[in-house]
């Protein structure tokens, strides 16, 4: 395997997988959480507390813990009624198909189909609701036909059927990640015309749901090029809109990077979709709100929405310091706009949960951010 992920959310995966503990904390690993939870629930002859930071034992994982019992999981809240931490007795699960509320997490389906090829007469999982983040399931779906996994796809429900051959593919290259690319698409919408930057490992066939960036920063005056692994951000024009509206409900992990950029081009906004923002890393549309209001800029947020009048960064001189709230977007969302305005980024480290080289990739092409 290569191009596998550094970051605080793997490694943790990685050594949780590895682990012989009796209690497995994941700190801030959502992703982490989730997948284990639908793991640790197959392992039959295993108990294990899986926790987390206070935060993550905040955020709600009944749905997924609900789901799993369906099947037959064997497992318990330590502390508060839905929220981790979650005391889990490995067994062999019996049941072959769930309904599942599917607008919170797609993770919470991820990882009930990451574990059906496991399950003697595999698994259908029913939606009853409309898949949030979409994209991310069809993520899962496609690895599972890589690892020779049967998956029959309906719009409404999928069926995974048990895993009969071994047929794995020898090498598996990990395409990089679109979210994390955001962040140079907002770097590049902030600079001069001709401004250019290469990434690699991205395919223009991906199904990753952030690909759609190659659109969004389209009017921004940014254009994306393909040529093998890489592709080529480029600035070509100035010419951004007065205002633009963008629903992110397949893509809620933008939000902070396009908010940031119509900021730093005086763009006004309307963001829906947002509705998993709440049980995020941090609430980040509050978190947003606060933060884009210490630059001049009017923002009003709902449940799953925010809307922003823009403001001209070049008529302010006072040094913005930037709240991160444990959350890794927040930093890296609001890196760019060193281009346009005098800001400090506080607990900057936290970019390590995604991207442990961010800071030092952005030196690398000259950019120069202060940090906390």
């Amino acid at each position: 395997m290569s191009n596998l992920s550094d970051s605080d959310d793997t490694k943790v995966l990685q050594e949780a997988l590895n682990s012989q503990l009796n209690t497995i904390d994941v700190g801030h690993a959502g992703t982490a959480m989730r997948f284990l939870t639908a793991y640790f629930a197959t392992q039959e002859n295993r108990d294990v507390v899986l926790t987390g930071s206070e935060r993550m034992q905040q955020r709600p994982i009944g749905i997924l813990v609900n789901a799993l019992r369906q099947l037959g999981a064997e497992i318990t809240y330590v502390e508060n009624e839905g929220y981790p931490p979650l005391r889990i007795s490995g067994k062999k699960l019996s049941g072959v198909s769930i309904k599942v509320q599917a607008d919170i997490s797609s993770q919470y389906l991820s990882a009930l189909l990451l574990i059906a090829p496991t399950l003697e007469k595999g698994l259908t999982v029913a939606f009853e609701s409309k898949v949030t983040s979409r994209p991310y399931l069809q993520m899962t779906l496609a690895l599972l036909k890589t690892c020779g996994v049967s998956v029959v796809e309906e719009e409404n429900d999928v069926m995974v059927k048990s895993f009969q051959k071994k047929n794995l593919p020898t090498h598996f290259t990990v395409e990089s990640d679109w979210s994390s690319a955001s962040y140079f698409y907002s770097f590049i919408a902030l600079s001069p015309v001709g401004t250019a930057l290469k990434l690699r490992y991205f395919k223009e066939e991906s199904l990753q749901g952030d690909k759609r960036l190659t659109e969004i920063y389209s009017h921004f005056g940014v254009t994306t090029s393909f040529e093998g692994d890489f592709i080529t951000l480029t600035k070509q024009i100035n010419h951004n809109p007065k205002t633009i509206s963008v629903d992110l409900t397949d893509n809620p992990d933008l939000a902070q990077t396009i908010a940031v950029t119509c900021l730093g081009l005086n763009v006004d906004c309307h963001i829906t979709g947002l509705h998993t923002l709440k049980i995020k890393e941090t609430d980040r549309l509050a978190a947003l709100q606060t933060e884009l209001i210490k630059f001049g800029a009017k923002v009003k947020i709902t449940k799953d929405s925010l809307s922003m009048q823009s403001t001209d960064l070049t008529e302010q001189n006072e040094i913005v310091a930037v709240a991160t709230y444990d959350d890794h977007r927040m930093a890296m969302a609001f890196a760019p706009l060193c281009l346009k305005h005098s800001v400090v980024i506080k607990e900057a480290t936290v970019v390590t949960k995604s991207y442990p080289d961010f800071w030092k990739d952005l030196a690398y092409i000259g950019v120069d951010v202060n940090i906390q």
